[in-house]
């Protein structure tokens, strides 16, 4: 293979036009990665509903959008479950008073809260002649991807439902907390949970 058909190894994940904007306003090619274990998970894209076009291929959606995966996560309770358009304009609220307020790259903040609330260990049972023993285990780097958009979903379904704060401004704070690794934040907390559960079971 000649050397100008080689893929340029810094090409963003999947391909990804980085000259076109997610929403139309945020940019996707400056985006840093502060871990390189999940950085391969972390897929940032211009397109934010790919209308389930990887559902049925088995480890695809790690090439989904970070974006997308954190709003499919977003709709996944009772109340919220199909609404995809109401969920994506939330976010894209959320984006622009994530940018009022850190004057950031709102993605770059998603992606680094990912980060920040992604457990490095986690516990499971074995069992020994009829005992369950807690044992620490590492977690691989997609499932600690999948851990992270579950506790952010969960922060924001913790303080926007039944109260008077909106959807976007739990969003807002939720990514800002965890993003500056806010020990407050709900991601963040039930990650040192996780990290110190495992550590005792060591």
């Amino acid at each position: 293979m000649a050397a100008e058909d080689q893929p340029d190894p810094d090409a963003p994940a999947g391909g990804a036009d980085v000259s076109a904007k997610l929403f139309g306003e945020w940019e996707i090619g400056e985006i840093e990665y502060a871990d390189p274990s999940t950085e391969r998970y972390i897929t940032v894209t211009p397109v934010a509903h790919t209308a389930g076009r990887h559902a049925s291929k088995q480890f695809k959606k790690s090439q989904v959008s970070i974006v997308e995966r954190f709003i499919n996560r977003l709709m996944q309770t009772e109340e919220n479950t199909g609404k995809k358009q109401q969920t994506l304009n939330y976010v894209r609220d959320a984006f622009d008073l994530i940018n009022e307020r850190t004057e950031e790259n709102p993605i770059q903040v998603l992606v680094t809260a990912v980060e920040n609330a992604a457990p490095r260990e986690e516990t499971v049972r074995l069992k020994y002649g009829g005992i369950s023993v807690p044992k620490a285990v590492d977690v691989a780097p997609q499932r600690r991807v999948d851990q992270a958009l579950k506790f952010l979903a969960e922060g924001v379904q913790n303080a926007s439902f039944k109260t008077a704060t909106p959807v976007e401004e739990a969003i807002a704070s939720q990514l800002i907390g965890a993003a500056n690794y806010d020990v407050q934040t709900y991601a963040v907390s039930q990650k040192e949970e996780k990290e110190r559960v495992a550590a005792a079971a060591r």
